[in-house]
Order: structure tokens, then sequence, then C-alpha cells
């Protein structure tokens, strides 16, 4: 039994971070929330940004410290937040991401098709809230926006949320991309509420525009970095390959939970019901699943009799990375063409193992949803509501459309111009 459970954590990004309430750190004592310790938060990105390990426990420690922050302000200005709410409220954005797998979506196109981290994330909630005796519950109701404070899962879940305002002065901490610093304090202190929803007084626009210009850039630097893409689509096919090696009856090698995924199909339904598979519950064998079990896996397939495994197990690990051309306009037939020809000739495969070798996709992005229902709302002296976009005297209409990009990812040995 802790006796001390009112902790004070040393961060980098935002300094000292205070734990005050006893549950929210047995919480973080769980299983649960430590596997967090060993989940990237960029995944691969460190292939390209040498600095950028640091993990999603840390992200999560760091949104809770701004959403206490959130609720002090909003509370100065006025607002009742009960101390149970703000507990509550806390504990959502502390586990909002502990369903996320290893190497965040490579998992989900791979080992647990069809299943959102999101979703994960609230099964493992509710598992949590049975352990300890629905003291969730509240929690839960937030963010899943059923409970009648619209305003508080918008500071879970919205465009302008603590998860956002946490992972983009992180992210950019950690890569050393400085076009991602914002200015997340001063956009904290701008905070209020009016009719329920959370709003931003109008003497924050310029950091609002700050925070909009600096995520679109981020996307573009580091989440859809052309050479990241290049690593993370190479691990989702290293998977697929282990897969459907293993579902064909061969003897992979794997860390035991991992091997439970590669084995079987998992679905969504399983994870609901929770059932038994390899001998544990399924959500226990979800957590059991982390970085480590992957890249350990990952190291040993390099050696393995499967060319094709091999092959693409020593270009992830020596980071010998695919190739990648990027263009505002689909490939042409013809190129496409082009590299299928190389690659059969190359590698010796057929028609129906292309695909671990050429991988064509697209990639799209849009900073804001102007759309959305949860838009980012500016609050003026006459109390006049208006959409950031519609408020800001800068043309923001460009964060509102998607762009979208395609790319081509080829094994560099093919050298074609």
């Amino acid at each position: 039994m802790k006796t001390n459970k009112k902790k004070i954590i040393n961060d980098p990004v935002f300094g000292f971070i205070n734990i005050r309430s006893e549950l929210i750190f047995d919480l973080m004592e769980h299983p649960y929330f430590q596997r967090l310790r060993r989940i990237k938060q960029l995944g691969l990105s460190c292939m390209v940004y040498p600095g950028a390990n640091h993990t999603r426990f840390e992200h999560a420690l760091g949104a809770v410290h701004l959403m206490r922050s959130a609720i002090g302000i909003l509370r100065l200005k006025g607002q009742e937040i009960s101390d149970e709410e703000a507990d509550a409220v806390t504990i959502a954005i502390l586990l909002h991401d502990i369903g996320h797998g290893p190497f965040s979506h490579a998992l989900e196109t791979t080992l647990v098709q069809g299943v959102p981290h999101e979703r994960i994330s609230l099964l493992l909630m509710e598992e949590l809230n049975r352990q300890f005796n629905g003291k969730l519950d509240l929690s839960i109701r937030i963010f899943t926006n059923q409970y009648h404070k619209h305003f508080l899962h918008q500071l879970v879940s919205s465009q302008l949320d603590m998860d956002r305002l946490d992972y983009l002065s992180r992210d950019s901490f950690f890569s050393g991309v400085s076009e991602g610093i914002v200015s997340s304090e001063r956009i904290i202190k701008m905070l209020n509420v009016k009719n329920d929803d959370l709003v931003v007084e109008y003497k924050g626009i310029y950091s609002v525009e700050n925070f909009l210009i600096s995520r679109r850039l981020m996307y573009w630097q580091v989440y859809l970095h052309k050479t990241v893409l290049s690593a993370e689509y190479l691990l989702i096919n290293v998977l697929a390959r282990a897969r459907e090696l293993a579902l064909q009856g061969a003897d992979i090698f794997a860390t035991p939970v991992l091997k439970s995924f590669l084995n079987q199909h998992i679905s969504l339904d399983d994870f609901i019901q929770n059932r038994i598979i390899a001998g544990r519950p399924a959500l226990d064998l979800f957590v059991g699943l982390d970085d480590n079990d992957i890249i350990a896996s990952v190291k040993e397939w390099q050696d393995n009799q499967d060319t094709i495994l091999s092959y693409l197990s020593r270009c992830i690990i020596n980071r010998r990375l695919y190739k990648v051309k990027i263009s505002k306009k689909p490939f042409s037939e013809q190129k496409i063409s082009l590299l299928k020809e190389k690659i059969c000739s190359y590698f010796n495969v057929g028609d129906d193992l292309l695909h671990y070798f050429l991988i064509n996709d697209a990639i799209s992005n849009s900073a804001y949803n102007k759309v959305s229902n949860d838009k980012i709302n500016v609050i003026f002296k006459n109390n006049k509501i208006s959409d950031i976009s519609d408020a800001s005297d800068i043309d923001l209409s460009v964060f509102s459309e998607t762009v979208r990009k395609y790319f081509i990812c080829y094994p560099k040995e093919l050298d074609i111009k």
C-alpha cells in the first residue's frame, strides 16, 4: 500500500507536474498505464528525428498537467467545476491513449484490423472501472460525451483539446522541429465557457492562429514526413508477411504475446466480450503487447528462411528504407507498371507478392475542420461568438482545406528515376 500518493514529476517540457489525486496516482501505477512507457509516441519517427524517442506515458502526464491548468483557469473565471468533475476529466485525459498499440497505427492495419485504438481505450477504461469499483463512472461519461457539461468533453477531445496542446509541444521539443512550438500556457489562460461550449477569448486569437499553423507544419514535417511514411509502411508489411506465413502454418519466431496475434484473427467482438485467447482474456493479451515485442521479433526475422520476411526485416533494423516519391497527382499507370516489372525481375516474385515491395497510397491532412460540431470559437468583449476562421484577420481557409498527396515507396535497389 503506497503511503505517499501525491507526487511531483519533473517533465522536460512543462517542468514540475503535481499529481494531487490518490486515485490518479493509483491509475498511473496500474500495469495498463505503465505499459505506455514501452509505447513510443511517434512510432518510427526516430529514424528521421533521432531525439523523438519519447513515449505515450510522458504525453499522458503532460496532458494531465495541462488539464489541471485549464481547470484552474476556468474556475478563476467563475466556472463551477467540482473536485469530483476535476478528477474525472483529468482521469479521462490520463487514459485517453491507453488503447494504443505498438508503433501506433501499424498494429491497427495488421494484427487487430478494424479495431481503432479509441475503442480499445474505452474498453480498458471500462475494465479499470470494474477493478476500481465504479470510481471511473464519471470519467467514462465525460470521455464518451455523455455528461451534461459538454465543455469537459471538449477539454479531452476537440480541435483545441489538452491532447493536441501537449503532443504538439512535446513532439516539437523531442524532434527538434521548432515550427511546432505552440504557446499552450497562453491558450489555456484565454479559455472560457459560453453556453456550455469551450471558447477562446479574443485576446488569444493570435495564439490559436499559431496553433493551427504549427499543427499543419508538424503534420507535413514530422507525422507525414516521407521517410517516416516509408518506415511505417515497411513495418506494416513486415507484420503482414509474418502473419501471412503464420496463418499458413509456418513456425514464425515471436514473443508469446505477439505469436497469439500472428496465429489467429482477433476481432473487436473478442475484445468487447473479453474472450479467453491463448489462455488470457483478450484485453490482457492486448496490453501485454508493446514496442519491445515487435522489435525483438523483427530482429530475429532478419534471418528467417522466407526471403521476403528477412529482406523487409533487415530494411527496418538497418534503416535501409524504401525510396519515396510524392506527387500532387496519382502516379501514372505507366510508372506503376514499370516499377512492377522491375520488382518482379529483381526480386524474382510474382504479382501476388508485389504489394510487399511496392506501396502506392495517398496521405491527407487538414489543420482545422470548420464544419465540425466542435469548432474553435472566439468570444469578443460584446459576447459575440465567431468561428476562428471568421474572427481571424488572416485567411485561414487554407487550414480547412484537405490537402491530399500521393506517394509510392519501392526498394532503393531499383534506382528508377
